[in-house]
């Protein structure tokens, strides 16, 4: 995906990016490959690809929503989606959540580097942060991280009353969120939505929005020893 085309593609979703924010992008991506050589973050490091298979596949499951208030990213690894919908929605705050420590401070050098404010960079767990941050955020989503089933347990406490938890998915979404209905209920949770959209490489990818329509019972989420052993 060359710029051209990421720009027009954004646009056509709705999504309007200025100067600054496009330099920010482009920043992002430069980072992204030299430091991926002192660590390694991801396969993907040429500028098109990280356009389309990071950049624009991080924005996907977003367009058309309203973008405010609070959103966790659990996983986040090299920054995918949360930085780049700091970047895109800079009225967002992001946190960051990332176990991995190394993955933590390149996050924060990128941080500074492309002088963003309100994003917190977490080094914890998913689940260990969902014991001291219940119904805190606004959005949810972790991306290529872990079965449903499991990732709606680690995660779905964090989520307010109200809020979403996005399920970012590939072509065997569809399949997963039928799976995890009966986690996805006993967390407080219901299927709003279930859609597929492609990338232009002809990816598949299917998003489920998830409502949280009441509170998680405290016994959520068990230790993540467990929840491996038995899902809900």
């Amino acid at each position: 995906m060359r710029r051209e085309e990421f720009i027009s593609s954004v646009n056509e979703k709705g999504l309007i990016l200025n100067e600054r924010q496009l330099e920010q992008l482009d920043d992002y991506a430069s980072f992204l490959a030299e430091y991926n050589e002192k660590i390694n973050l991801t396969a993907i490091t040429a500028y098109e690809e990280v356009l389309e298979k990071h950049f624009y596949d991080s924005l996907l499951p977003f367009f058309g929503r309203k973008m405010e208030g609070t959103l966790a990213d659990v996983g986040t690894g090299a920054g995918f989606p949360g930085v780049v919908l700091k970047i895109c929605y800079p009225d967002l705050h992001v946190i960051l959540i990332e176990p991995l420590k190394k993955r933590c401070v390149f996050l924060e050098e990128l941080i500074e580097r492309l002088g963003l404010r309100d994003i917190d960079v977490l080094n914890e767990r998913g689940e260990d942060h969902s014991l001291d941050h219940r119904e805190a955020y606004d959005l949810v989503t972790a991306r290529a991280v872990s079965n449903l089933n499991a990732l709606i347990e680690v995660c779905g406490a964090m989520v307010k009353e109200n809020g979403y938890f996005i399920a970012l998915r590939g072509s065997s979404g569809e399949e997963e969120i039928k799976e995890a209905e009966k986690a996805i209920e006993t967390m407080g949770f219901e299927i709003e939505n279930v859609r597929e959209e492609g990338l232009p490489d002809g990816s598949k990818r299917v998003i489920g929005d998830l409502k949280k329509v009441r509170k998680t019972p405290k016994k959520y989420p068990r230790k993540y020893s467990i929840i491996k052993q038995k899902r809900l």
